[in-house]
């Protein structure tokens, strides 16, 4: 509570500065008679009182709190009301208000440590859900790699929002994809055929798991898929050969869109 020994005859900046409002608050707080100072000078200027004191400290607290300028106005004025019932009223709304606070908190907690480690899972999940041939260090590689990078932060971004079953379901998709890749080679479908055009798309599809994918920016994956040796073990290690044909069927479907797979850049 203010000081009542020294209050009275506070100007307006004295109490705008004891209170931590602002000049303007107090003169609106003075037109709509929600608080009047009760002196003034010869002058004209507002002196405050340490009554007047004591009623802007509660309108300040109950501000903060939520109530609005009328319900305070009420809460102060009329005898009548249920002050009480109004203050628990409030209460709810701030412990709803603190922990929709708290998630949000949560979740940006999780939102950095996704942006730092890629994956929120434990090394023993990454090999249940991956498989054994999935390396646990792969996504800090990838950090150090691609960390500056939008398609980073897009990924950070799903992968916050996942569990271990989330992950599940998209290792699923991706596996069955791979599968899929590898008959479809046997099988003899031909670039450009729409069997091959149709795994073309549903890997752009599968690969918004992590990131949206232009047919840019996978003709630019095709070219990884077949050269750098880490993607090439993992096709050919599905069919030998499919990390090459890969490659033919994404680069064919790009032609088929207009875009040229030798200047294909990332964008």
């Amino acid at each position: 509570m203010p000081d009542a020994t020294d209050a009275d005859g506070l100007t307006v900046g004295q109490v705008s500065s004891r209170l931590g409002v602002t000049v303007r608050a107090l003169h609106h707080w003075d037109e709509i008679a929600l608080a009047r100072p009760s002196l003034r000078t010869a002058a004209g200027y507002r002196l405050y009182t340490a009554g007047d004191l004591e009623r802007l400290h509660r309108i300040v607290v109950y501000r903060e709190i939520g109530l609005g300028l009328d319900r305070i106005r009420t809460v102060l004025d009329d005898s009548t009301a249920d002050v009480p019932g109004a203050l628990r009223a409030q209460r709810t709304q701030v412990a709803e208000r603190i922990e929709r606070l708290r998630q949000l908190g949560a979740g940006l907690d999780r939102m950095m440590d996704a942006h730092e480690r890629g994956l929120l899972l434990t090394v023993e999940q990454q090999a249940a859900i991956f498989g054994p041939k999935w390396n646990p260090d792969w996504p800090a590689e990838a950090r150090e790699r691609y960390g500056d990078t939008t398609q980073w932060l897009q990924y950070a971004e799903r992968s916050a929002s996942r569990g271990p079953q989330e992950w599940r379901t998209v290792a699923d998709a991706v596996a069955g994809l791979d599968h899929d890749l590898g008959d479809a080679m046997d099988a003899g479908v031909t670039p450009g055929s729409p069997e091959a055009n149709q795994l073309v798309e549903r890997h752009r599809e599968v690969f918004a798991s992590y990131f949206p994918l232009t047919r840019q920016m996978q003709v630019c994956l095709g070219r990884r898929y077949e050269t750098e040796p880490a993607f090439a073990a993992h096709y050919d290690g599905v069919r030998a050969g499919l990390a090459s044909w890969f490659r033919r069927i994404i680069d064919a479907s790009a032609r088929a869109h207009g875009i040229d797979p030798d200047t294909a850049t990332w964008r």
